[in-house]
């Protein structure tokens, strides 16, 4: 499945799609008609009805603003602590400071730090570039992952390109440029949860390899800090392909977080065989049950103290928190949310994944059905 292009709007645009909903037009037209996103609407609404203006500076709150300038303060004091003592080095030295913190700071605030001219930096960059090929590709695959991928995945997405590079030398071109993974500090907080004493069994019995789409699928919850509180985000994943195929968030950890998940999933509920979850009591209750119950889909609860019967989605939480929670800071649930989901489409449809051969989920999926065909 192609990547979604990236588009841009004006002003007008958005002006006449607020019109179009405020009198009337249904949402879902007006998304599809224009081809839009339904996070991008809702927001073009909310700026709207706020401040009149759908630029984002407009938009924010006086405390945002004023956090805004005090990060702002703070990450020049970061910046100039960093490389103080780089400040009287040579060209040379200086050049390979700002390469090794540009995932940090802005290129040109540590130029400036530096005394040297960003010309000076750019030129010794590309003289250093030119030296090996091998170096933009790397760099290139390394944003284009969302700052995730090491050795192993970039040395895959070099394959693709024809290109035959081994890890070590990968490993020495990242150095180099400062790339450094998110995987690079393993991030874990345990915390305690209330358990479900249910006698149901599990049925999944660790049989994450399915053969077919939606028959199997599991669950789990994460908690995400949102403007100095605690929120939540509930996913369902397909044991076949490893996909995102539901989610939700919300502020509260319960079956209505849960329930929300089920309803996002985008297929008749009737074909998903198995239900697997944890012990946590949002996962059983009377909500929960009769949705199962109507539905017809049998449920199955790992062992009691025991993670690795539930391993594909606590798998899939450990990536979603490195890749996507950590360094992050998120001002409002629905902030959250928008990005949040514009991150379960790149997890779908965009990255590699080691399970299945290097593909994307939907990559997989799509292999699999041409086999069939």
């Amino acid at each position: 499945m192609a990547k979604r292009e990236r588009r841009t709007f004006t002003e007008d645009f958005k002006q006449q799609m607020v019109q179009l909903y405020q009198n009337g037009k249904p949402r879902k037209e007006i998304i599809r008609e224009y081809d839009l996103t339904p996070s991008s609407l809702d927001k073009w609404v909310g700026q709207s009805q706020r401040s009149g203006s759908f630029k984002e500076k407009d938009n924010l709150t006086d405390e945002q603003k004023e956090l805004i300038e005090l990060r702002k303060r703070n990450k020049q004091l970061e910046m100039e602590n960093d490389i103080f003592k780089a400040s009287r080095a040579d060209t040379r030295t200086k050049v390979n400071v700002i390469k090794n913190n540009q995932h940090k700071y802005s290129i040109s605030a540590m130029c400036k730090v530096l005394q040297i001219p960003r010309s000076v930096y750019y030129y010794e960059a590309k003289e250093r570039r030119a030296e090996d090929p091998v170096v933009s590709d790397v760099v290139e695959i390394f944003h284009a992952s969302r700052q995730n991928y090491g050795t192993r995945k970039i040395k895959v997405e070099l394959k693709k390109r024809g290109l035959i590079v081994s890890r070590r030398r990968i490993g020495r071109i990242m150095q180099e440029q400062g790339l450094v993974s998110s995987y690079t500090i393993a991030q874990f907080k345990p915390h305690a949860k209330s358990c479900n004493e249910s006698e149901q069994k599990n049925e999944l019995n660790r049989e994450f390899a399915q053969e077919q789409e939606m028959t199997a699928i599991v669950s789990d919850l994460t908690y995400v800090r949102v403007n100095q509180k605690w929120n939540y985000v509930c996913v369902f994943v397909d044991l076949f392909n490893r996909e995102i195929v539901g989610f939700s968030t919300g502020p509260n950890k319960g079956a209505l977080l849960v329930y929300r998940a089920l309803a996002s999933i985008k297929v008749d509920l009737n074909k998903i065989q198995l239900f697997h979850t944890d012990r946590g009591n949002e996962f059983k209750n009377k909500l929960i049950d009769d949705a199962l119950k109507t539905f017809n889909i049998q449920r199955s609860l790992s062992m009691k103290g025991c993670p690795y019967d539930n391993a594909v989605a606590e798998a899939t939480f450990k990536i979603i928190k490195t890749e996507f929670v950590k360094g992050r800071h998120f001002n409002s649930l629905a902030e959250l949310t928008r990005e949040f989901q514009d991150y379960v489409h790149w997890f779908n449809n965009i990255r590699i994944h080691g399970t299945l051969g290097y593909a994307s989920p939907i990559d997989y999926k799509h292999r699999h059905l041409k086999k069939i065909v």
